[in-house]
């Protein structure tokens, strides 16, 4: 029966050919989006690991979070670039839920994040994720959440309207940028409860800054962050 199955996989592997998200390599395992080679090159910060790491220090006198991750370093033109351009703008949502199962691993192996109860994906304004057919930060949450074997809470904050790029604001425009973008529907969903806010990509953090602060206002909550990136 193994042989059968064998045999079959790489039958249909000549008409439905399974490659790398990364580099496009055909060489890789059927469950997997990424090569041996593509896992390795992944730029790992283990900030999971350390309290005041980066990402977290990027939060202090701005959000009061309990722990604040991001799994990869990114820098422009590197893998994780790649890989987060094939999530969000060539539907590759497998290589999200694989990069969000292996962020959910590294947060499973961390005490920081062991009292964590539920999780909360970024959302994006409705119209583009109508055009766009998914919210990448909700497949990065799913991917976690199956991990630690944890809800994923939708509906809970909604994002009113589209927003610039903040780039190239300074620290008061990206706020202005920002002010008035959420609004809190079901604070009774997350009261009393500690909430991982799950996003792509931490660059400025701006908008992890302001949609927190509207989950707060849900009152007797404890808050900490992960993303899959940190630019910053």
């Amino acid at each position: 029966m193994e042989q059968l199955q064998t045999i079959w996989q790489h039958f249909s592997h000549l008409f439905f050919p399974h490659t790398c998200a990364g580099c496009g390599t055909d060489n890789l395992a059927l469950q997997s989006p990424l090569c041996i080679h593509c896992l390795d090159q992944l730029p790992l910060t283990n900030f999971h690991l350390h309290a005041g790491n980066p990402a977290e220090k990027h939060f202090w006198g701005r959000l009061p979070v309990q722990a604040v991750s991001a799994f990869c370093h990114f820098t422009t033109g590197s893998l994780i670039q790649h890989l987060l351009h094939q999530l969000k703008y060539k539907g590759h949502k497998e290589a999200g839920y694989f990069l969000g199962s292996l962020m959910g691993h590294a947060l499973r192996a961390s005490v920081r994040f062991n009292t964590i109860e539920a999780l909360v994906p970024l959302p994006l304004y409705a119209a583009r994720e109508r055009k766009r057919g998914y919210n990448q930060s909700q497949v990065l949450c799913t991917g976690i959440a199956d991990v630690l074997q944890l809800p994923v809470l939708q509906g809970v904050v909604a994002r009113l309207s589209a927003t610039e790029t903040q780039t190239r604001k300074s620290r008061m425009e990206r706020w202005k940028n920002m002010e008035g973008k959420f609004e809190l529907i079901n604070p009774a969903a997350i009261t009393g409860k500690h909430i991982l806010l799950v996003d792509d990509v931490i660059t400025t953090g701006a908008t992890l800054e302001a949609c927190g602060h509207e989950l707060l206002k849900a009152g007797n909550i404890q808050l900490s962050i992960a993303a899959l990136a940190y630019t910053v």
